[in-house]
């Protein structure tokens, strides 16, 4: 079957770009909460690559180093006082478009990756940077090389012609978003003390997903309003110990297991959030007719929908509730020694709605034992909600439904985390997506095996940001 011209317009740019991205993937930019289990010198050559690699985004752009490795572009606009003057120091971002009511948008990705467990379960080198027929091969492809590629990519093709923005655009790339995402926080602090509060800010977060809803068929091009909180919690029980030979019951070991079977047995209640209702709203009109009215209804019959959720399981149960997942577990040290000391993490991710506290509270009521403490390691509340009825959210679907003709724009509540978070208190206007399309087993290959970006897919992100760019 013959490529659209669009199709064949987004391999072109792929296929020609595809290089640049391989390149970037050959860096081992491996976050770890451990210092000595980063690498350092590929930060800097991962950064030292971007002037060869994309060189008119070099010459143009302001660029700030934050918090180490962190990237801060600023592409001055037309309509800045200091536009020819470069001075980033001196910048005040905060004038306004009096055309449209604009003030600076800020594009983010991260470049920093997770680990690889076992690179023999790869098709391809993790770290290679293969190009295939069809795609570039390699850790961070998806997360989130491709995204920082393809808006470089597209910043350089729009400098060639000449284009310059009318507002201020910031390019803002983490290098530790899968660890602490303080050099995030960093960077909107640093726009904090100059005045400038974005008109938008756009992360990765959502794609265009496909079977991403039960008996929908068309592609959902998601977009993140609003995350999850994000809870680490630390379960410990504290017991004398001694010789394996000799337990006693309701050790260290068999309290905190029970601990866990109750946490597994005891979800946290379901409810539909607003956001989850209006997404299943738009969505009404891709589904087959006779689901139409129900979906289309969604407000009225959110208390069904709920429990069809929860029954669903996997993303849409995780839509519907604070999630626990117990992640990890330790005991005694020596195989023939009771545990003095047995704990677990528990990896909570907060629903929109509750907070932290709350959630912890209602971790202590399930597991009903004070001799399990509870210490919360890290805790994130849920982010606000970013609006949909705004010009932001409709320029976003605007440019979606040119680049992607076939997808449907919806809101979600984001499960995962993003450095996005870290600027919701300078902008009201936070949006998380990525211009890529995903299918189920491309979204699966996220922090696991074989990570991959189609070089379509690819050349369809540039095409986004270039027209998300030029619109600014």
């Amino acid at each position: 079957m013959p490529s659209s011209p669009t199709a064949l317009s987004a391999v072109a740019l792929g296929r020609a770009a595809a290089p640049k991205l391989a390149r970037l993937l050959t860096y081992r930019t491996v976050s770890s909460r451990v210092p000595e289990e980063m690498e350092p010198d590929q930060f800097e050559a991962f950064i030292a690559a971007l002037p060869e690699l994309f060189p008119l985004v070099s010459a143009g752009l302001q660029l700030e180093r934050v918090n180490g490795f962190g990237l801060l572009y600023r592409w001055p606009g037309t309509a800045s006082p200091d536009a020819a003057a470069g001075d980033a120091a001196a910048v005040d971002g905060a004038a306004v478009d009096a055309a449209d009511g604009r003030g600076p948008a800020v594009l983010m990705a991260h470049y920093d990756v997770v680990p690889v467990e076992d690179p023999s379960r790869w098709d391809y080198p993790p770290f290679a940077g293969t190009v295939t027929e069809t795609s570039i091969e390699g850790r961070g492809a998806l997360d989130d090389k491709g995204a920082l590629a393809a808006l470089l990519e597209a910043a350089e093709q729009l400098l060639s012609e000449g284009f310059a923005p009318a507002g201020d655009i910031y390019f803002s790339f983490g290098n530790n978003e899968e660890t602490a995402g303080d050099t995030a926080a960093a960077a909107a602090a640093l726009l904090a003390e100059r005045g400038i509060r974005p008109w938008l800010v756009l992360d990765e977060g959502g794609a265009v997903a496909s079977g991403a809803f039960p008996f929908v068929s068309a592609p959902l091009a998601v977009v993140g309003v609003s995350e999850k909180g994000i809870l680490d919690v630390e379960l410990a029980v504290e017991d004398a110990g001694g010789h394996a030979s000799t337990p006693n019951r309701r050790g260290a070991t068999a309290r905190l297991a029970r601990a866990v079977v109750r946490l597994d047995r005891r979800p946290f209640p379901a409810a539909l959030p607003d956001v989850s209702v209006e997404m299943v709203q738009r969505l009404s009109g891709s589904a087959p007719l006779p689901l139409r009215p129900v979906l289309g209804n969604a407000r009225h019959l959110r208390g069904a929908l709920t429990r069809v959720f929860g029954m669903l399981g996997g993303e849409p149960n995780a839509m519907t509730r604070t999630t626990v997942a117990v992640t990890q577990l330790r005991g005694s040290k020596g195989s023939n020694v009771l545990a003095t000391r047995a704990t677990a993490n528990a990896n909570v991710r907060v629903a929109v709605g509750e907070t932290v506290a709350s959630t912890v509270s209602r971790l202590r009521s399930i597991i009903r034992d004070p001799k399990v403490s509870l210490r919360v390691v890290e805790g994130n509340e849920p982010s606000p909600v970013s609006a949909t009825d705004n010009a932001q959210f409709a320029l976003l679907a605007e440019t979606i439904r040119t680049c992607f003709p076939d997808a449907v724009p919806v809101p979600y509540i984001m499960l995962g985390g993003t450095d996005a978070r870290r600027f919701t208190s300078i902008c009201e206007a936070v949006y998380r997506f990525a211009p890529f399309r995903m299918s189920a087993a491309d979204r699966a290959s996220i922090h696991a095996d074989n990570e991959r970006l189609g070089i379509e897919t690819f050349g369809e992100g540039i095409t986004f940001y270039k027209a998300l760019m030029g619109a600014l």
